[in-house]
């Protein structure tokens, strides 16, 4: 009969099934997901490129609106002159004379288009834009949300596989102590000692392995949130799972086609490509202007040097586009292309929008079963130990059962961990691409940490 290996084997499991809640530990001051998410609003600057880039876009209204309102300009001019004047007195002989004056001219001018269709297609571009880089703004916000996301929950995994690691390596090299302990006495194997001395190695690289991944994802959180993530909050003991509303496919797909902000900008990108269309052909067709003059002018010319005068004059000027090389013709053409390739992208991104809300469907739904059959398969591992342990005693079974069954308590850990943090970014996922999501979202997704 083999050794009685129990109290070692107690302190593996003991150190196995309570990695959890060395997971979980985690002391005052933890870095929330919501710290973390506003952090990301404040300091990512992916995020404040996007930002700007909107307010950039908003001008454009401004710019187009000045193109209908009225243009105003003044000018005013002096100068002092000297002139050397030939005339002839009234017998005819001629005379030479040196007058001296100063000139002085003032302006104010008004200019208010009347029918003017390209600045009237450009103005209603310019709202069309605005809208469109509105609604990019919330894109690139639900991007936001989902880059956090992903980088605290990867640091989270990340410290999570390192605490295994750390916990598996630990429990071979008790193992490790006790298999020389007992060949000291006579009661066991080299053989044992190598197998475990093998297991004891390989862990020790996949601690090192592991600490590598959690400086890597610790570092790609803080370029995310613009600073150092310090403690980050752990999951809370107790996972539960969000109720999917609606439940069935094809009512997201409805949601996300008519509230995805993605797809929106797409949709006003085409009618602004529409209305550049409408602008280009605009070059043939006349122009109207309401114009008005005020100038007053003093001594403007030789001639009226001794007299001063003001002109008042309102009045309406047409221009008519008669030939401009070709260009018009050209621009117009240019601008139908543009609108087939907005058309086209527009159903590009319904695709990809369609695709990314399937799968993010499918995963929260499949996550819970996952998840579910993992908790058991955790379960199942820990008495699988315990049921070794029994054999060992019993000489049915040997050293190398026990490590495996360790080993698979370790990977069961790891994939439910895993799972539990690809069904919270499945939801935030399925709730962008259906273009829902929304800061109150996050705090939901938050309540699962302590």
């Amino acid at each position: 009969m083999k050794p009685d290996l129990k109290p070692n084997g107690l302190k593996t499991l003991r150190r196995l099934v309570g990695v959890v809640a060395l997971m979980s530990s985690a002391g005052a001051g933890a870095v929330s997901f919501s710290e973390a998410y506003q952090a990301a609003l404040k300091n990512d600057p992916t995020y404040r490129m996007n930002y700007y880039e909107n307010e950039y876009a908003r001008e454009n209204v401004a710019i187009g609106r000045a193109g209908l309102l009225p243009s105003i300009g003044a000018s005013y001019s002096t100068s002092r002159n000297r002139v050397d004047l030939n005339s002839e007195d009234f017998l005819g002989r001629p005379t030479l004379t040196h007058p001296q004056y100063v000139s002085r001219s003032a302006s104010v001018s008004l200019r208010q288009p009347l029918l003017n269709l390209e600045a009237i297609a450009r103005y209603r571009q310019s709202r069309v834009q605005a809208n469109a880089s509105e609604a990019q703004l919330r894109t690139h916000g639900g991007e936001v949300v989902l880059r956090v996301a992903g980088a605290y929950l990867d640091a989270l995994l990340a410290s999570d596989t390192l605490a295994l690691a750390q916990a598996q390596r630990d429990s071979y090299a008790e193992q490790s102590k006790a298999n020389a302990r007992l060949f000291e006495k006579g009661e066991g194997t080299r053989t044992e000692m190598l197998e475990t001395a093998a297991r004891l190695d390989q862990a020790e690289a996949q601690v090192l392995e592991a600490r590598d991944a959690v400086d890597v994802n610790r570092n790609a959180l803080a370029v995310v949130i613009g600073m150092d993530p310090g403690v980050l909050q752990p999951l809370a003991p107790l996972f539960r799972f969000a109720v999917l509303t609606p439940a069935g496919f094809e009512e997201w797909k409805a949601i996300a086609l008519a509230n995805n902000p993605d797809l929106q900008s797409a949709q006003l990108m085409v009618e602004s490509a529409r209305l550049e269309i409408q602008k280009a052909r605009a070059g043939h067709a006349p122009r109207i202007d309401l114009v008005a003059a005020y100038s007053k002018n003093d001594a403007e010319t030789v001639n009226t040097y001794t007299q001063n005068s003001v002109n008042r004059s309102v009045g309406v000027q047409v221009s008519v586009p008669l030939y401009a090389g070709g260009q018009v013709s050209a621009l117009s053409r240019q601008a139908v292309d543009g609108y087939e390739r907005a058309k086209a992208d527009l159903q590009a991104r319904t695709d990809r929008v369609t695709i990314e809300l399937r799968r993010s469907h499918s995963l929260a739904h499949s996550s819970v079963a996952r998840i579910e059959a993992l908790d058991k398969a955790v379960t199942s591992a820990k008495l699988l130990i315990k049921a070794t342990e029994q054999s060992i005693k019993g000489g049915v079974r040997i050293n190398l059962d026990l490590l495996n069954a360790q080993q698979q308590l370790t990977g069961v850990q790891r994939d439910l961990a895993q799972a539990r943090y690809g069904y919270l970014i499945a939801l935030l996922r399925l709730r962008a691409a259906a273009g829902t999501l929304s800061p109150a979202d996050v705090g939901e997704v938050a309540a699962y940490f302590r």
